[in-house]
């Protein structure tokens, strides 16, 4: 399902820059068309967000067509940019949701972000563990049976404790306003030398806890980073353009819900400058934490957030294909394309280059208010 018939089955929301510059648009698809949605009583996709029935005023709100969807989509839509979907809300992340992404997060911290030891690494560890960990509920007693036998072993990892203990890990991907979205440029740090995509579905939440929404993002990660220590997980994941969330958010109707999460299957296609292709795919069924309790230990009474939030939930997809020789696994390289899909969300583009090369982020929340004001927006 490709281009507008992906779009006429939900109630569609983003937000897209035109090259006259001022505020970014909110928008929504109608009939092929991207429509502008922007309005005194919504100015923000954060004001729509907290409304009791979001896709409800999406799908009446008044508007004025702009570009074709199929032409905004390629990137050739005159003047008109997609944008990361989200506005004012905090973008966090979920971490270790899935078996397999931790067992290759136990992996990274063994080899001490050398990448070279990580195929090694892998049968070792999995020669140790000999349990099926998709099987255990985090903090259960047969979780901590499995935590005590690790332990005995002498492999218990701080990963391993967050994938099936009872605390989720549950950190900060980028500030309000500092994720990109389709077709934009994703960001790696220059000190990076093995890292990858991760395809995951994000959660748009209300200050209110209530899940509105869900769009697709790619948590770009620097494994040797994070392998070196989890007290860089800061300088792993949060560098300029390191979050891309889009192309739209679906927002929950009669048609689309929080069940038809927990069914989808998210693919990934990595195409290299050298020839390189790489399959991937993510099955949420198999998460380990319900999606309601990563939103429970982001937000609730031990913390609020006043505009909401975007929630990544973590990917199964672990990249051990050899790129550059036996063993050696996979890394990117700058130029590769990293599409996201499925058919209830679309398809999210972006294309790899350095952190440092990368668009700057200039666009804050202050310049946000002062281009609405200047609108008559506020």
């Amino acid at each position: 399902m490709d281009g507008s018939e992906i779009f006429n089955q939900g109630v569609f929301l983003g937000r897209v820059r035109l090259a006259e510059g001022g505020h970014p648009r909110i928008v929504t698809v109608r009939d092929g068309q991207v429509v502008d949605i922007t309005a005194k009583a919504a100015p923000t996709v954060r004001d729509i967000c907290e409304m009791d029935d979001p896709a409800g005023y999406v799908r009446s709100a008044a508007g004025e067509a702009i570009a074709d969807i199929d032409a905004l989509i390629a990137g050739r839509a005159d003047g008109v940019t997609l944008l990361s979907p989200v506005d004012l809300q905090a973008v966090k992340a979920s971490g270790v949701t899935f078996v397999v992404s931790l067992l290759e997060r136990v992996i990274e911290e063994q080899a001490k972000g050398d990448a070279g030891r990580a195929d090694a690494l892998r049968g070792e560890i999995l020669a140790l563990i000999g349990e099926d960990l998709s099987q255990l509920v985090p903090g259960s007693d047969a979780a901590m049976a499995v935590k005590a036998k690790l332990v005995e072993k002498g492999v218990w990892s701080q990963y391993l404790e967050v994938g099936i203990g009872p605390d989720a890990e549950i950190f900060t991907k980028c500030q309000p306003m500092a994720s990109v979205g389709h077709g934009a440029d994703v960001g790696l740090h220059p000190i990076s030398t093995w890292n990858n995509p991760e395809p995951e579905v994000a959660l748009i939440v209300s200050s209110r806890g209530a899940i509105v929404g869900a769009t697709l993002g790619n948590d770009v990660n620097l494994r040797d980073v994070e392998g070196r220590s989890a007290l860089l997980l800061g300088k792993a994941k949060d560098n300029n353009a390191s979050a891309a969330l889009g192309p739209f958010i679906r927002l929950f109707d009669g048609g689309f819900s929080l069940d038809s999460v927990r069914q989808m299957e998210i693919a990934l296609e990595v195409a290299g400058e050298d020839g390189f292709r790489l399959s991937g795919h993510s099955s949420m069924s198999q998460i380990s934490r319900t999606p309601e309790s990563l939103v429970a230990a982001a937000l609730g009474t031990h913390h609020q957030y006043p505009d909401g939030l975007a929630l990544y939930l973590g990917t199964m997809f672990a990249p051990v294909q050899d790129r550059d020789g036996a063993g050696k696994g996979f890394t990117h390289k700058l130029g590769d394309v990293v599409t996201i899909s499925t058919p209830m969300l679309g398809t999210l583009v972006n294309t790899v280059r350095l952190s440092t090369e990368c668009a700057p982020w200039t666009y804050g929340p202050r310049a946000l208010m002062s281009d609405l004001a200047a609108a008559g927006l506020l």
